[in-house]
């Protein structure tokens, strides 16, 4: 049976791919994200989305068979607020990584009232266009223990030899209040050490680094609030101890921020 592998993705700024005058400035991002399906070993028959921008004190999972839409940004043109992204739920798949989550002793709440948030929609517009394959959202957990998101992940883990296509959404670098040139230094501190650290052989040296995050270079300008980091800890538990390839990289992505996206296995 073929296991899936899973991803991080930094996901761009707001509703980039329904704005024109946005798409050189995201050209490469949209390269890697339209290219990750051809990579993948098998089509995947679900999605399961774990987005930055949802967050419990307790994992929920989003579980309604036709999810509406969420636009959880501001300042964007009008027609950008109109978005729809009609890609099926699927609250099976839903029930399934809720029961998983029960076995290894971690709580998780079902919402069928959830509708699909811009760290889902806006990467996944540019990767299923035809919005084909059914999706299912995952919260992050409000206290951001990144032991905790490992842990879920690996008890997602199964869902890999399922057909389900684990997905982590965020950004490697967010942080609102310093963009552009200014970033430059702190960013791309941040981003070679990251790309060492997941680049590490050994699962536990790597383990122990990635839980010490924030004493890393730039890590505090990086992630004052590390709610777009914390994807990448499920997806990184759900691929247990394989290793981490690097599908997107920038050192200029909007004015001069580095930013990387991962393949996990």
């Amino acid at each position: 049976m073929t296991t899936l592998p899973t991803y991080f993705l930094s996901h761009g700024g707001g509703p980039w791919p329904y704005i024109k005058e946005m798409a050189q400035v995201f050209a490469p991002l949209a390269a890697s994200l339209q290219a990750l399906p051809a990579a993948l070993p098998e089509p995947p028959r679900a999605l399961l989305v774990v987005t930055a921008h949802w967050e419990g004190r307790e994992f929920l999972f989003s579980s309604a068979a036709k999810p509406g839409m969420i636009y959880d940004y501001s300042g964007f043109p009008p027609h950008t607020y109109q978005i729809t992204y009609g890609a099926p739920g699927e609250p099976e798949l839903a029930r399934r990584a809720q029961s998983l989550l029960a076995e290894a002793g971690i709580e998780a709440t079902l919402d069928d009232g959830r509708g699909y948030d811009h760290g889902t929609f806006v990467p996944l517009t540019v990767m299923y266009p035809k919005a084909d394959v059914p999706v299912v959202q995952m919260s992050i957990l409000m206290n951001y223990a990144p032991d905790a998101h490992i842990a879920a992940g690996r008890a997602l883990a199964p869902l890999r030899r399922e057909g389900v296509l684990i997905l982590g959404s965020g950004l490697s670098y967010h942080n609102l209040g310093r963009f552009g040139v200014r970033a430059q230094p702190e960013s791309k501190a941040f981003d070679v050490w990251l790309d060492a650290t997941l680049s590490i052989s050994d699962t536990n040296t790597r383990l122990e680094k990635l839980l010490q995050w924030s004493q890393a270079p730039g890590a505090r300008a990086a992630h004052p609030r590390e709610d777009h980091l914390i994807p990448l800890f499920v997806a990184l538990g759900a691929a247990k101890g394989e290793p981490a390839t690097r599908i997107y990289h920038e050192e200029a992505f909007m004015g001069g921020i580095t930013v990387s996206s991962f393949r996990f296995g």
